[in-house]
């Protein structure tokens, strides 16, 4: 049986999401008074906290998504949580505003620019994988370390989104028990692990 939450946690919690809701605010009027005057009418801007299962990165990151009104759009992130971003860092990523304008055009630009140096890595010089396709795993689907957990199976070695960069792979493409597919972006215990 669960018991109820105590005032004091309720009371955690909403300040927590007051704090959050705060952030956003913030960052949305720091994207809006960030972008050229001319292209800025129409604007959409959209803040919300990602958690992300990589243990190479931050616990949450905010993510940023600019929308111009001519379908062109863009994101950026930065690793923390909305209500620690300052306006320094967020600076510190945005978009330059040739990258801005080319979005305001509807057009894509690459945004934080990629090394153009590296060819596509052939298959022979990845590292191995612990996992087959078939094998039964359970990947990090969720920010709790006891329940964010859900089984599943390896069906594809070394996924690619077509939208990716070049270079740019995850280990284990996954089918869920519950039907969903999901990619594990590294091949370790924190993140997938046999069954």
């Amino acid at each position: 049986m669960f018991l109820p939450k105590s005032e004091t946690a309720n009371a955690e919690i909403r300040a927590a999401e007051k704090a959050r809701r705060e952030g956003y605010s913030r960052i949305e009027v720091w994207v809006n008074e960030a972008i050229q005057a001319e292209i800025r009418r129409g604007v959409t801007v959209s803040v919300q906290e990602v958690v992300c299962g990589d243990p190479d990165c931050a616990p949450i990151d905010t993510a940023i998504a600019i929308l111009f009104p001519s379908g062109g759009r863009g994101m950026l992130g930065i690793p923390l949580e909305s209500k620690d971003v300052s306006k320094e860092a967020l600076l510190d990523v945005f978009p330059t505003h040739q990258v801005l304008a080319a979005w305001a055009r509807g057009e894509d630009a690459e945004w934080p620019p990629l090394d153009d140096d590296d060819d596509d890595q052939d298959e022979g010089q990845r590292p191995r994988l612990r996992f087959g396709i078939g094998k039964r795993v359970v990947c990090r689907v969720g920010p709790d370390p006891v329940t964010g957990w859900a089984p599943g199976r390896v069906i594809q070695l070394w996924y690619r989104e077509p939208t990716w960069p070049a270079n740019s792979w995850a280990p284990y493409k996954i089918e869920l028990e519950d039907g969903r597919n999901i990619f594990a972006p590294g091949d370790v215990d924190q993140i997938i692990r046999e069954v």
